[in-house]
């Protein structure tokens, strides 16, 4: 059942979503060669904690999870695509890194993910990180009332396989309320004029995922969250949360 936000739940998943763009900016600032996963970790967690904000992720664990997942940030490092859990692994130069991050305020979800490069980076890196944000502009453009779901997984797929780039099997957007996961679910690829209609009070997280070697197949790695390209290639991950409106599509978390 897809829930309609009033203008003022909105207004307050707004003010979740701007912690998760300060988390995000602050895990980034952190990355750098020699730095370790969970100080990206922690530098997102302190963010949450200075604004009395909760996370949706420390904890979470759905059905196909084999352990809650203990931490507030995903990093997902070269291959991984998403899920990657912060550990002792030191970034090295070149790493290409995507993170995620929620949280709760006042009982309302805010989530996005950005990727971006440590050290030096590689011009097909880059090129794959500017994929996935495009994926996302034209996702967001397509998030319009009188438009449907099947709009938004369009533009997003076009802009993907535009590129040369694979669309990892089954995983995608979603919406977003009271929790991190809602319905409708929000494919990255799929037929325009299709799928529910999109209303004012809508609240999507719009979330691209592309791999570097054109192919779809991923798998799930041993500690049973992080989703790796089955070809070995690199990764890229882009994500917000957008509120459909009678004015057009409002970023929710933007900083």
């Amino acid at each position: 059942m897809v829930e309609i936000k009033s203008d003022t739940s909105i207004e307050a998943m707004r003010e979740a979503g701007r912690i998760v763009a300060q988390a995000l900016a602050a895990a980034r600032e952190a990355a750098d060669v020699g730095v370790r996963l969970r100080d990206l970790d922690g530098a997102a967690r302190a963010v949450l904690e200075e604004a009395g904000a909760g996370s949706p992720f420390l904890g979470y664990r759905p059905d196909w999870a084999p352990v809650p997942f203990p931490a507030v940030l995903c990093v997902s490092v070269n291959d991984a695509v998403v899920h990657g859990i912060p550990g002792d692994y030191e970034l090295r130069d070149g790493d290409l890194v995507s993170a995620d991050c929620g949280a709760v305020l006042d009982g309302w979800v805010g989530d996005a993910a950005v990727s971006f490069t440590v050290g030096r980076a590689r011009p097909q890196d880059l090129r794959l990180i500017g994929t996935a944000q495009e994926a996302l502009d034209a996702g967001i453009a397509a998030a319009v009332v009188g438009n449907r779901i099947g709009d938004i997984a369009h533009a997003v797929g076009r802009v993907c396989r535009s590129a040369g780039y694979g669309i990892p099997d089954g995983i995608g957007g979603h919406g977003v309320g009271r929790t991190m996961h809602e319905d409708p679910g929000v494919p990255n690829e799929g037929r325009p004029g299709r799928g529910m209609p999109l209303r004012h009070g809508m609240v999507l997280a719009i979330e691209p995922m592309v791999i570097a070697g054109g192919h779809d197949d991923t798998f799930t790695a041993r500690d049973g969250w992080t989703v790796r390209t089955a070809d070995g290639s690199r990764a890229s991950h882009a994500e917000h949360t957008v509120a459909i409106t009678d004015d057009g599509p409002r970023i929710l978390t933007a900083l």
